[in-house]
């Protein structure tokens, strides 16, 4: 798979609320970056059934999106995933998954009943994804949308896994970046040749001296973030502006 949108939904009233701290937002933008990879974008939504249903919907109409949602795959009143990934992906129903509600029942015994046993009530066409910390199954569809715990320490593991197996190759992303001692907008003439190819960002600050405003630009092929950072370098060496290039490894 190549050049997909990556999209993180954290889903927790919880953690909206403050009660917990997010720990999947930092996660997922450093392990797909070890990739050469980037999110397209990261949800942070409470636990409203029909938000998530929008939410999943409007992710999935993205071309090539790949989706990871942590939380709300439980079996308590408040985990409405199962069912709001049915709604939106799927036909709508819960199924019965025969290798999940064995996994449940082998974990759990008699415990399984009459609550925890219902976390094998999947959509259609579900693929289970191994839990290795206490072996309670997640969840795929079609390939592109993962639905695992709020647990870090469960979903992480299952994340790197999913990610080994998608991207057999990690690509390398070439980042330059530098500091001049101006406003942004000396450099939009600039910001506008900036090639499809070439991810760029402008970052101004304002300090007690002056404005500042950090130029930072990647892409896969190293020749390219070369040029691209050396048309802000030309422009600011034609305009007499200080600048300072900031060391960064390749990504």
């Amino acid at each position: 798979m190549s050049d997909p949108k990556i999209f993180a939904l954290i889903i927790g009233t919880e953690i909206l609320n403050r009660r917990r701290r997010d720990k999947h937002f930092d996660f997922m933008t450093k392990t797909i970056n070890t990739y050469g990879l980037k999110l397209s974008g990261s949800f942070t939504i409470e636990d409203d059934p029909a938000l998530i249903v929008q939410t999943l919907k409007f992710l999935a109409s993205q071309p090539n999106s790949l989706i990871f949602s942590f939380g709300g795959i439980g079996s308590t009143p408040d985990d409405h995933t199962r069912k709001c990934a049915a709604i939106a992906l799927k036909d709508g129903t819960l199924y019965t998954h025969p290798e999940a509600k064995a996994i449940i029942e082998e974990k759990l015994g008699e415990n399984a009943y009459p609550h925890p046993i219902h976390m094998a009530d999947l959509p259609k066409g579900a693929k289970l994804i191994d839990n290795p910390i206490n072996g309670m199954p997640a969840f795929s569809l079609d390939e592109r949308y993962f639905f695992m715990p709020g647990f870090p320490e469960m979903s992480h593991p299952m994340v790197k896994e999913i990610l080994s197996k998608l991207f057999s190759e990690k690509r390398t992303f070439y980042r330059y970046t530098l500091t001049a001692r101006c406003k942004e907008n000396e450099l939009i003439d600039v910001m506008k040749q900036m090639p499809d190819e070439v991810e760029f960002s402008s970052l101004p600050k304002l300090y007690d001296h002056g404005w500042s405003v950090s130029i930072s630009v990647a892409s896969h092929d190293d020749d390219l973030s070369k040029k691209a950072i050396q048309t802000y370098i030309d422009e600011l060496e034609r305009k007499g502006i200080p600048f300072s290039m900031t060391d960064e490894t390749n990504e």
